[in-house]
Parts: structure tokens; C-alpha cells; sequence
């Protein structure tokens, strides 16, 4: 573990709000053990140890039934350890994968049969390498065949440039923590409401109202970011997605409660209908579809 990297909160508090049965928390991570998953060479940073165990235990703890693991930089294109914790999940789990342009058919359908749903695109300069574009096209094309989707992570300063390219690509997308807003500039400022007018403009992408801790300038109960994830609950019901992003990797300043993040849901999906659609029915018609609901 990086010496400045902090750990996830190991006794979170219990929250006051109960979601709905058969909520899911639809982005988190697992990392390592890193003496049975080692982290990859190429990696930018060096997390805590964060096993499946844990997730596991975490979910229980809150109230939710299903986890969409994603995987992260720090572990590369090397999925085992994400593809373990599916595996141990008995069928409560689905997952994201990181994979490059070579990738094989057989590789992927390796992926399928273990419960992975979707490829992760990374463009945040600060966590991986420069990918071209060629490569991520060649990526889409052999993914879609599977039915699978795309989850795209960026900041906000890069969508102006960006959105060509996202838009041309064959198949959903859905758009980890909102596009990352600045949100002192607030919700009316162009650089977010050009975000609401890519998801207005394109129903096939999807976004997650996640985060707080990262967006937050103000810090815990992050009051300054609920506008942002209220309007896109409100604006887009059948297409946002929640998630804790445990174990919140590459935290500076705060360390979330995971039982806080939980008693955020009411507050930015605000009657029973939302908060349905939000962790019951948007995720599981996405990783689950073959189930009737």
C-alpha cells in the first residue's frame, strides 16, 4: 500500500435509510489480496488489500442484495481477481471488465460465463496510460456481439472533446460518478448541463449518481452535490444507476462512511418510486436481463 493511500472505514455506520429489496450497489471494487492477485506492474497507485470477503460482508451490513464489481486500474487487464469474487458470489454479482484490443473470443466468453456484463473505457490521465481510439473501437465491436455494454470513466473537463467519439461507439454507455462535475461551478453552469444534454440527447446512455466524496467541495453530508444527482434521478428515472464505490480507492482528504453514503439515496431519489428505479429495477434490467422482474 502507498504510504499516503488511505484505507476504507472498517466500521461504518449503520444507516438510518432501508433500501428496497433486491437493491444493488452497481459500482465497487475488490482488490487483491495482493499475495494471491497481484497488482499490475503498470499500475498508478498501490491500494489496501480489499477482498471479496469484505465486499460481501459490506453488502449485508447495509441493506443491499447484489454487487456489479468493476474492475480497477490498479489491477489492469489481469481480471482474476475480479472473476473470484464473481464466482464466490453465487450468482449476487456481476461484473465490469478492463480488457485490450487482442482480446479473444474465447477470452470473452470466458468472461460471460462468469457473470461479466461490460468493458470499462478509462480516459482520467492521472490513473492510466493514453489508449487510441482505434483500439477502443476494436474493443466495442467484439464486446457488442455479447450483448455486452460500455462504462466510460472521465472529469468533466474532457467531455467537450470526447463526446464525438463516446456517441459513435455501437452499444450502451453508462457514465461512472455523473462525468465528474466541478460542483462549485453548480448546476446550471454549461460544463454540467453539457452532460445533461449528452444523456438528453443519446438514450442509450446511462449514468451513475455516485461519488459524493470525490465531488464534494464542502465535505460530509455532502449538501453540495445532492442538485447534481437529483437532477439526473429526476431528469433520467430509467437510466441512472447507484453504487457505494467501495473501497473508495484513492481518497486525499475524506474516508467515507459507507452507512452515510447509504442515508444520501432519499435525499437525491426522493420518493419510493425513484429509489426503486435507482437500485432495484435500472440495475437489475442491466446486469440481470434474463431475469423476469
Amino acid at each position: 500500500m502507498d504510504a499516503d493511500y488511505r484505507p476504507f472505514d472498517p466500521n461504518p455506520s449503520k444507516p438510518r435509510f432501508t433500501p428496497p429489496p433486491g437493491a444493488v450497489d452497481a459500482h465497487c471494487h475488490v482488490f487483491g489480496p495482493a499475495d494471491t492477485f497481484p497488482y499490475a506492474p503498470e499500475r498508478k497507485y498501490t491500494p489496501c488489500d480489499a477482498p471479496k470477503e469484505k465486499l460481501f460482508e459490506l453488502r449485508d451490513f447495509l441493506g443491499l442484495s447484489r454487487n456489479v464489481i468493476v474492475q480497477a486500474s490498479c489491477h489492469g487487464r489481469d481480471n482474476t481477481a475480479m472473476v473470484d469474487a464473481l464466482q464466490a458470489a453465487g450468482g449476487r454479482a456481476t461484473g465490469i471488465a478492463v480488457v485490450g484490443p487482442d482480446v479473444t473470443a474465447e477470452e470473452l466468453a470466458a468472461l460471460d460465463a462468469a457473470g461479466v456484463r461490460g468493458v470499462r473505457f478509462n480516459f482520467v490521465k492521472r490513473l492510466v496510460d493514453a489508449t487510441p481510439r482505434e483500439n477502443y473501437l476494436r474493443i466495442a465491436d467484439k464486446i457488442t456481439r455479447l450483448g455486452w455494454h460500455i462504462v466510460v470513466y472521465f472529469e468533466a473537463p474532457e467531455l467537450e472533446s470526447l463526446t464525438p467519439f463516446l456517441t459513435s461507439l455501437p452499444a450502451t454507455l453508462v457514465v461512472d460518478h455523473m462525468g465528474r462535475p466541478d460542483v462549485a461551478k453548480g448546476v446550471d453552469h454549461p460544463d454540467f448541463q453539457r452532460f445533461v444534454r449528452l444523456l438528453a440527447d443519446h438514450d442509450n446512455i446511462w449514468t451513475k449518481v455516485t461519488c459524493p466524496e470525490r465531488l464534494t467541495v464542502a465535505g460530509p453530508p455532502y449538501d453540495d452535490v445532492v442538485p447534481f444527482a437529483r437532477t439526473l434521478v429526476e431528469r433520467f428515472p430509467d437510466r441512472v444507476l447507484w453504487g457505494t464505490d467501495w473501497p473508495h480507492p484513492n481518497m486525499t482528504w475524506i474516508v467515507p462512511d459507507d452507512g452515510e453514503l447509504i442515508d444520501m439515496i432519499p435525499r437525491i431519489a426522493t420518493t419510493a418510486a425513484q429509489q426503486r428505479a435507482l437500485l432495484v429495477d435500472n440495475p437489475n434490467r442491466l446486469y440481470w436481463p434474463t431475469e423476469r422482474q
